[in-house]
């Protein structure tokens, strides 16, 4: 018997075992961030996820722009196209939600239907409202969406030829025009930790 090598996957077992011990107890949950386009959903998200791994938390962040890119370039931008976006961005959150992640979707999402049943499929969820005043949003606009939009080169564009429905009841509402990122996000940190998802803030 290699008693070398019989020692040293206990140790390895040890270690794996202390390294766990040590991890921070959390609650799958996905905190969906809605919003106009520029309202600021991404950004506040990416810290919101910076602070949690850095406690060690389980987190993943789902963003529009990525999902569109490779797991929804079929979809275009009618309701029905948008609804699919969202179902299937949903069923993702589901799964990861399910196995303790705590999982950042970031979407502008406009109809409140979608979102609501975003909310039934997964369950233990809650609506980041990023509140933003669409001048502020159009002020942001590194792309120039907007611009585009008005000239009608867009067609269909949130905020501005198509609808936004904002949340009735968000969990959670951020109105960035007032505070700076990072008290944005320690807000979703501490909402978090307020109803037991995170045992450290």
């Amino acid at each position: 018997m290699n008693y070398n090598l019989h020692y040293n996957n206990i140790f390895k077992v040890v270690n794996i075992t202390m390294e766990r011990m040590h991890m921070p107890m959390q609650k799958g949950v996905t905190l969906w961030f809605t919003g106009l386009s520029g309202s600021g959903k991404t950004t506040i998200a990416e810290e919101v996820e910076k602070m949690l791994k850095a406690q060690g938390y389980k987190v993943e962040r789902l963003d529009g722009d990525e999902i569109r890119e490779y797991l929804c370039r079929d979809l275009g931008f009618t309701k029905a196209d948008r609804d699919e976006n969202i179902r299937r961005v949903s069923y993702m959150a589901k799964l990861l939600t399910r196995n303790e992640v705590i999982t950042l979707c970031c979407f502008v999402s406009p109809y409140r239907s979608a979102r609501e049943k975003a909310r039934d499929l997964i369950g233990s969820f809650a609506e980041v409202y990023v509140n933003t005043p669409l001048a502020i949003c159009e002020k942001r606009d590194v792309k120039g969406l907007y611009e585009k939009a008005r000239a009608g080169a867009i067609p269909a564009f949130t905020g501005v030829s198509d609808p936004y429905e904002p949340p009735v009841k968000p969990e959670l509402e951020i109105l960035t025009e007032e505070e700076e990122v990072k008290v944005s996000a320690e807000k979703v940190i501490m909402f978090l930790f307020k109803h037991k998802f995170i045992e450290n803030p």
